[in-house]
């Protein structure tokens, strides 16, 4: 994309000019999919890297009324002032606040695994999605408890040197505290071999949050593309979603695009809206 077509992109989000962006975009369906008990969608603020957070919240209220914080949008080291403005920022839009990360957890040290756990909890998130070392996940269980907040392990597919598939983070939260789980991004899980929708099943109420996109190849990572376009089976992974009475969220992580991002993840979410709409029961 230019960078005149970047800035326009930026000037239609900040002007908040609905004419605007209907003409660059079209408009998103409304965010009520989901609400009332139902599967819930949002947006990993990630799919918005390439731009502040006031674009990443001003994209996510033309999709969803859920998001989940990546630290280019809320930094680990932001003070309590610069979290505080974030949240009045957000709530302001609409939006609410359903977790952080991915957060990575890789040192042995107390003082480290506590400082990202007050930063969501000052964050109000409840829920870090997190990619922590082998050895140090059975640690954060201590800290789950007394901070009540929940981590969801992210493993990232075959190049992921502790989590590759979500049974590798299952066979060691299974035992731990039910605050304990797995979030199961549906891109990397396909990459590994394993099904999807029985892998979901397999991990019953652990699955505590989910990252979606879709590919075209599930044996190559930037076979990416919008929802609906790849071979993801969205339709049988709602309906197991829904089957087990799920209760986290449906984040959609867009990795392309990156400087224009907005109008395949409108489509991406009418497509998803769409299945939702036409589940049974």
């Amino acid at each position: 994309m230019t960078t005149s077509r970047r800035e326009m992109f930026s000037r239609a989000l900040v002007a908040g000019s609905a004419l605007s962006a209907m003409e660059m975009f079209a408009e998103a369906p409304e965010a009520t999919a989901g609400d009332a008990g139902e599967l819930r969608l949002g947006v990993a603020s990630y799919s918005f890297r390439e731009f502040g957070r006031k674009i990443a919240i001003q994209g996510t209220q033309k999709l969803a009324k859920y998001i989940n914080y990546k630290d280019v949008h809320l930094p680990l080291t932001s003070t309590p002032a610069e979290i505080k403005k974030a949240i009045a920022d957000t709530e302001k839009a609409g939006l609410k606040i359903v977790g952080g990360g991915t957060i990575y957890f890789q040192k042995d040290d107390e003082a480290d695994i506590r400082s990202k756990f007050e930063y969501a909890k000052a964050c109000g998130m409840p829920t870090i999605v997190c990619m922590p070392n082998v050895d140090i996940l059975p640690k954060l269980e201590k800290f789950v408890k007394e901070y009540d907040i929940k981590v969801a392990v992210h493993a990232h597919g075959p190049e992921d040197k502790n989590f590759q598939r979500p049974q590798d983070v299952l066979k060691i939260v299974k035992n731990m505290d039910p605050r304990c789980g797995l979030c199961i991004d549906v891109g990397h899980t396909v990459r590994t071999g394993v099904d999807l929708v029985s892998t979901v099943a397999e991990t019953g109420p652990r699955l505590l949050d989910m990252h979606v996109k879709d590919l075209a190849s599930f044996t190559a990572k930037d076979s990416q593309v919008p929802c609906g376009d790849g071979k993801m089976p969205f339709p049988a992974l709602f309906t197991q979603l829904k089957k087990m009475n799920y209760q986290g969220y449906i984040n959609l992580e867009y990795e392309i695009d990156d400087t224009d991002p907005l109008p395949n993840m409108i489509k991406s979410f009418a497509y998803m809206r769409g299945v939702i709409a036409g589940l049974k029961g």
